[in-house]
Order: C-alpha cells, then structure tokens, then sequence
C-alpha cells in the first residue's frame, strides 16, 4: 500500500510540474484565382542536437498516399526531419486545415513533445501551398521556463501569424 501510495504522489507531482506548450497557426484567406490548402509543418529545434516534428498537415485523402509526394515542398522541415519520417505518423500528422486560427497543444513528457533537455529552442511553422508560395517563421525560446512565456510572429503570405504559448 504505501508503494502504491508513494507511486501516485510521484506521478502527481510529475504531471504538476507538466509544461504546456500551445502553438496558434492563422491560415489567411488568399484572394486567388486557384486556392489551395496549405501543407504546414511545425516542428522545434534545439540549438545542438535532433529536431522534433510536433505535427504536419497534409492532404492524407489522396488516393495511394500521394499527399506524401508533395511533403518536400515544405523544403525547410523535409531536410531538418521530414525525408526521415515515415508517413503517416501517429498524433503528429493530420489533414490539411482552412482558413482561419488553428491551435494545438503539447504536454511535456508526453509525445509527440516528450522531455525536452534544458536550452535554447526554436519553434519552427513551414507552410507550402500548391500554385502559391511557402514561408517559414520561427519564434525562440529557452527552456524550461520559470513563468508563463508568450510570443508571436506574422507572416507575410502563405501564414498570418503564430503564436507560442507556454505554461510551465
């Protein structure tokens, strides 16, 4: 019993001391005689060390998975990661999203985020529109974080703005 005890008082204190990280991505209405939903890739960097993909957008209906095909579109993010990844992949990819304000959240510890080791990071939004362009915007950051950290970027086509969120 007092393992049992000892175990839940553990796992309380771990999820208590969980940091959220919150990602906002604003799809902007183009005015375009040809529109496409764009492929998006938001991913964090670490200043040494491997990437992490937190999620990727793309159209996953294509008959024969040839929503892939166009993934390298998205240049930056396909040579960090992406070429490395084998679509799709569980919690991190989904469809591409409309027009419009889209936010997802990520719990340290849990994946596809996981345990980030402490210092200097860089958020990374790619978005790749077919018969349109591709912008990337980046947001840095330290981690951990002692209080609550707030940033934002805006793009100048293919992304309105991003917004990073975290909740130590």
């Amino acid at each position: 019993m007092r393992t049992l005890v000892s175990a839940a008082l553990l796992l309380a204190t771990a999820s208590a001391g969980a940091a959220e990280l919150s990602v906002s991505v604003d799809i902007p209405r183009l005015n375009v005689a040809e529109y496409h939903r764009p492929y998006v890739a938001i991913w964090l960097e670490p200043e040494q060390g491997a990437p992490t993909t937190l999620a990727v957008w793309y159209d996953i209906k294509l008959r024969d998975s040839e929503g892939e095909k166009w993934l390298k579109d998205m240049r930056q993010w396909w040579r960090r990661d992406g070429r490395g990844l084998s679509m799709p992949v569980d919690g991190v990819s989904g469809a591409t999203r409309a027009v419009g304000t889209h936010t997802v959240s990520f719990q340290s510890g849990q994946a596809p985020l996981g345990e980030l080791a402490p210092g200097n990071y860089t958020l990374l939004v790619e978005a790749a529109r077919e018969v349109g362009g591709r912008e990337v915007l980046s947001i840095p950051f330290t981690w951990p974080v002692t209080g609550a950290f707030s940033e934002s970027v805006t793009g100048d086509t293919e992304l309105g703005g991003v917004r990073l969120d975290i909740t130590p």
